[in-house]
């Protein structure tokens, strides 16, 4: 039997990002009540997340960056570099903890305590740049992960698929120049933040290990599942990595308020399937998966739930 870790933290509901924004603590209760109702979190191995070493969130953000993001949210600062990263007091403590356990989840997986692992914590982290937050993101969680996972663990080789419905840029521009990192995007374009064009392929020792595959308005499970199939599976495959980490937004659904794609929860399903299975044949099932966007409650509750079975 598969053994599937669910990370979560309490310090990750206290992060306010002021009344009706998107980005909210109701997205975690939504997630953890779906997966408490259909049985799903008894198959779970479930961890709560700890505080990330400051020192490492400095291997992936400028170190003087780190320290501002600090002292501006202890500050009573209420946003960090523009208004689209709100933050209230809790913040700093509720971003250490959202990094926390994307590290903690590759400590497990690779140390052969899970098979894989769900890490269901916020604020997310794909647009966070080395110094600059932006896009509801202060930290790059994933990036965090991938370069935890070859500091720490020695791997050669880690992919990241990213099907936000919002290109990473963050994640893309902190590894574009390294080719031991391979970043794959479907996204929504145009639309925020501007970047993800399928010309942008890495940069000097790096190019070739980023794959943009954009999707335009209206397009829904035939058109972001064919890019992936056809595209991104044979990519990941001739990547062969030692660990996949895939940035997990849920924004492309539906029913979502920020995009206008039509991705449905049976979409996510086979993305899964298909990400799982690259993971099955080039990692030893190694996979771990950090939730990002998915701001309309019930499509990102149907659509974790689908994610978390097909990981089982």
């Amino acid at each position: 039997m598969t053994r599937t870790g669910w990370f979560t933290a309490r310090a990750c509901h206290e992060h306010d990002t002021g009344s009706g924004h998107p980005e909210r603590p109701e997205r975690l209760v939504a997630i953890e009540e779906r997966l408490e109702s259909s049985g799903l979190a008894g198959e779970l191995e479930h961890a709560e997340a700890q505080d990330v070493p400051v020192a490492l969130l400095a291997r992936v953000h400028a170190a003087a960056y780190v320290d501002r993001v600090r002292m501006e949210i202890t500050g009573g600062a209420r946003y960090v570099d523009s208004p689209d990263a709100p933050v209230s007091a809790a913040s700093y403590a509720a971003a250490l903890r959202a990094a926390g356990g994307a590290t903690g989840a590759v400590d497990a997986v690779l140390e052969g305590r899970l098979d894989n692992a769900f890490v269901s914590v916020r604020p997310p982290g794909h647009h966070a740049e080395e110094g600059l937050a932006m896009g509801f993101c202060l930290f790059n969680n994933v990036a965090v992960a991938a370069r935890h996972a070859r500091d720490k663990h020695g791997l050669e080789r880690v992919a990241i698929v990213d099907w936000d419905v919002h290109h990473g840029n963050g994640t893309q521009h902190l590894f574009e120049r390294d080719a031991s990192v391979f970043y794959a995007s479907l996204h929504q374009h145009p639309h925020y933040p501007g970047t993800g064009l399928s010309s942008e392929r890495g940069r000097g020792d790096g190019e070739g290990a980023t794959l943009n595959c954009p999707q335009s308005a209206g397009s829904g499970d035939a058109e972001w599942l064919e890019a992936f199939e056809s595209r991104v599976v044979p990519a990941l495959e001739a990547f062969d990595p030692d660990l996949v980490l895939v940035s997990a937004g849920f924004d492309a659904h539906v029913r979502d308020p920020l995009s206008s794609t039509l991705v449905t929860a049976d979409g996510y399903t086979r993305m899964t399937q298909l990400v799982r299975g690259v993971a099955d044949k080039c990692s030893a099932g190694r996979l771990v998966s950090l939730l990002e966007g998915g701001y309309d409650l019930e499509g990102l509750a149907e659509s974790v739930e689908a994610h978390v079975a097909a990981l089982r």
